[in-house]
């Protein structure tokens, strides 16, 4: 999302790859009723194909791929803050003037597209995050790494309620309000009631007002709601991100060895637990409060880790030789990142949603990954001969042309596109 000049192919390719990724949890997100994304048993089988790709998703992408895209908004901000001012603009009006742009863009997402929208979430956060560009790489590292610990325990103070409002309704003589409360947080977070699902793919197979009423019945505040699930957790990645952009890890600065040692120890150290965790759960028979528990609280510590062990192990790719053809557009996808995951969800609620296709609740778990790598496709086939042609992306050149309050030039100079051409 930086300035398309001069560039950085590696924090390019690495947000490529984190918006391609985040389609392989969101995919359940728009396919499904919303509580099949933490839990299996809630939708979508519980056959072995299902649930190795949820044990998979669990211990390698859950939670991983959207840190990454934290910790990449993080050190493109901060990109463009410090280009701002070395051309001579005032860094805090561009960076605020982008906020509220996005934070407009985010809205119209959330409500027309898809309610699982995260720009609402970037464009707050964001705007709170320029209070900490001047710090230093330690100083960024170790308050990103106190308000991760800080939205751990945030988390489980949530989680401790929810497991006392499941023995409270289990317990006899329980009252018409508890058992009313435990089945409205269980149809969203634990294992939907017969009446929740329906309801919900009542609601998708609509035609596109239904939907809309729904979204617009939630309330206009339902975006924002993210802050308080998730708010602490995204500026401490943030933060992480601008560190990482300020000491060249994300430039691909590092030494080769460096991002190969990195990986190692984040593989070593992540993936043996996530997976003891996913076996544990699947033990419970995916008890609603152990599933809860596991996604949200104990492997929280663990996103931060795998996700600088994938970052690691495609810088070492990246730094490793010559960027070839699929360096080359993983790194357009991520310059047209913002145009990517709008246009994603534009393609994937047409496709799962009454309006459109009609799949929605109709492919199992293990089905839905079939779709991913088309859409993966599509991204890396658009961006690069896009972006030969024009500066931006259709988003990006909208999205900057709003903050500077002036449309940008946007095709390419004909000796540009011959160039890049050659």
């Amino acid at each position: 999302m930086a300035d398309p000049s001069p560039r950085l192919i590696a924090l390019d390719a690495l947000r490529g790859f984190a918006v391609m990724g985040i389609l392989l949890m969101n995919i359940m997100g728009f396919a499904m009723p919303g509580a099949a994304y933490l839990n299996p048993a809630a939708y979508g089988g519980t056959g072995p194909a299902d649930l190795a790709a949820w044990g998979l998703c669990f211990v390698l992408v859950d939670g991983k791929f959207r840190a990454l895209f934290s910790f990449l908004f993080g050190a493109s901000m901060l990109l463009v803050v410090d280009r701002a001012e070395a051309a001579g603009d005032d860094g805090a009006t561009i960076h605020f003037q982008r906020m509220a742009v996005l934070l407009g863009l985010g809205l119209v997402h959330a409500f027309l597209i898809w309610n699982g929208d995260i720009l609402v979430l970037y464009a707050g956060i964001g705007a709170f995050a320029f209070a900490f560009v001047q710090r230093s790489v330690r100083a960024l590292v170790a308050i990103g790494i106190a308000l991760l610990a800080a939205q751990m325990l945030l988390l489980s103070r949530f989680l401790g309620d929810f497991a006392a409002l499941r023995d409270a309704a289990a317990a006899p003589g329980a009252s018409a309000a508890i058992l009313s409360a435990w089945r409205g947080l269980n149809d969203q977070v634990g294992i939907p009631s017969a009446a929740a699902i329906r309801d919900s793919l009542a609601i998708h197979h609509g035609g596109y007002a239904t939907i809309l009423g729904d979204r617009l019945d939630e309330g206009v505040a339902t975006p924002f709601l993210q802050y308080l699930d998730a708010g602490v957790e995204t500026l401490g990645l943030m933060l992480l991100g601008m560190a990482a952009l300020r000491s060249g890890f994300l430039a691909g600065a590092w030494r080769r060895g460096a991002y190969a040692r990195i990986a190692a120890a984040c593989y070593l150290a992540g993936v043996p637990a996530l997976a003891w965790m996913a076996i544990g759960v699947a033990r419970t028979g995916f008890d609603p409060v152990a599933a809860v528990r596991a996604s949200e609280l104990f492997a929280a510590p663990f996103r931060p880790i795998l996700m600088i062990g994938h970052a690691s192990l495609l810088l070492l790719w990246l730094t490793g030789k010559p960027h070839g053809i699929l360096a080359q557009r993983l790194a357009a996808v991520g310059r047209a990142a913002l145009s990517n995951y709008v246009g994603t969800s534009i393609v994937m609620t047409t496709l799962f949603y009454g309006y459109g296709g009609g799949l929605f609740g109709r492919l199992g778990r293990a089905e839905l990954y079939g779709v991913v790598p088309i859409a993966w496709l599509f991204m890396l086939a658009w961006s690069k001969p896009w972006l030969d042609r024009y500066r931006y992306g259709p988003l990006e050149w909208l999205w900057r042309s709003l903050a500077r309050g002036e449309a940008q030039p946007m095709r390419r100079a004909k000796k540009d596109i011959a160039s890049k051409s050659q």
